[in-house]
């Protein structure tokens, strides 16, 4: 049986999936070649410390994940294409900042995106977006 925040960050992974129009994935390295459409790696990123309140006992947290979009292409056309996408990840948590539930809240922060040069070819457009996951727990290992 999974742990609380793998089918947390499981169910946020299927959301992105779902409604990102680039390929998305989670964890691992950035491939060498970024996709037409864009690429979306989910980090897992660090739980922080908990809160913890008696009662049931219980662990409350503030885990902050990571999104990273990565563009190549025309400069122009990354630009609105990023836009894009940076659009449609707020959507994507503003359509249930619960998972299902499985969360009290989910919030996005905004990240700046900056060019990163290639040798030989187009810049790559890149940004991190912080992605925090307020989630309450009886066991703080599960």
């Amino acid at each position: 049986m999974p742990t609380t925040i793998e089918t947390i960050l499981q169910a946020l992974e299927a959301t992105l999936a779902s409604t990102m129009s680039c390929e998305t994935g989670r964890g691992g390295t950035l491939p060498t070649r970024v996709p037409p459409s864009g690429l979306l790696i989910l980090r897992d990123g660090e739980p922080g410390e908990p809160e913890m309140t008696m009662g049931p006992l219980t662990w409350h947290y503030e885990h902050r994940a990571e999104a990273e979009i990565y563009l190549s292409g025309d400069p122009e056309t990354r630009t609105l294409r990023f836009d894009a996408l940076r659009a449609a990840l707020g959507q994507a948590i503003a359509a249930d900042r619960t998972l299902g539930g499985l969360c009290e809240w989910v919030e996005a922060e905004a990240a700046s995106a900056e060019d990163l040069p290639v040798e030989g070819g187009l810049a790559i457009s890149a940004a991190s977006f912080p992605i925090r996951l307020h989630y309450a727990t009886t066991d703080p290992l599960g």
